[in-house]
């Protein structure tokens, strides 16, 4: 065990990763990801959730709702990983997937999608760097928001798809930064991709006009219906505002 020696790069990584990618609500050493992480770097259940919470406490979406982590806990190094990660999404997603396989824990499987291969064809360091970021998305976003759908509440992980507010294709610096994501079901996914569902700052559902009045019963209960409500708040990595404002004017059906 290393349990009080100074953390390392590695291990911080590591660490990072395992925030973005656990809810608020399991930082605690009796979870069982955490135990085998810790096991992993040779630090103790109680010491990378105690990180956990140092990392928490550098979280503004964490501590404007009065949440507090372990304020005095907090290195410089931590500090400094918290500025690395948020100035370059896609480059820490890689960088902690690379240490947590260094680590022996198993890497994610998921493969990239179709439209990235066309965009990339065959290149294999290409596709790793487009896997490890969409994993890594996906799973900062389904813990954001809890596994629930922010509109519907859904909770059926294969009907839930992390979707991005600024389109992949249209902004490749934040292809990765979850703060570009929100948790939909698979219908309000394409909804929102296609633009008959947007958000105000507040965090408002807007229903585009563009099927009012067509009597389709189906769209009313699933869709519209959700005009004027408020989204599922995510307990970290809250859309920015102006990801959403580019959604409402560019691809927005008003």
């Amino acid at each position: 065990m290393t349990y009080g020696s100074r953390w390392t790069r590695q291990e911080l990584l590591i660490a990072f990763g395992l925030y973005c990618r656990l809810p608020f609500r399991r930082f605690n050493n009796r979870n069982s990801e955490i135990i085998k992480f810790a096991g992993a770097i040779g630090r103790t259940p109680s010491a990378l959730a105690m990180k956990l919470g140092n990392i928490a406490s550098l979280d503004p979406a964490i501590t404007s709702t009065g949440r507090v982590g372990l304020r005095g806990g907090v290195s410089a190094n931590d500090r400094a990983m918290w500025q690395e990660m948020n100035s370059d999404w896609e480059r820490f997603a890689l960088e902690s997937e690379r240490a947590t396989i260094e680590a022996g824990l198993a890497a994610e499987s998921d493969e990239p999608p179709d439209q990235y291969r066309r965009n990339f064809g065959s290149n294999r360091e290409v596709l790793t760097t487009v896997r490890a970021g969409q994993s890594f998305f996906r799973s900062a976003v389904l813990s954001a928001y809890d596994g629930r759908c922010c509109i519907t509440g859904l909770s059926i992980p294969s009907l839930l798809v992390a979707s991005h507010i600024v389109p992949w294709s249209h902004d490749e610096s934040n292809r990765v930064n979850p703060r570009n994501g929100l948790l939909l079901s698979a219908l309000h996914d394409k909804a929102f991709d296609s633009g008959l569902i947007t958000l105000d700052d507040d965090m408002t559902i807007q229903v585009s006009r563009k099927y009012t009045g067509t009597n389709d019963q189906f769209f009313f209960e699933s869709i519209d219906r959700y005009a004027g409500s408020k989204i599922n708040l995510p307990e970290k990595f809250v859309p920015d505002q102006n990801f959403l404002s580019y959604h409402r004017e560019y691809i927005f059906q008003r």
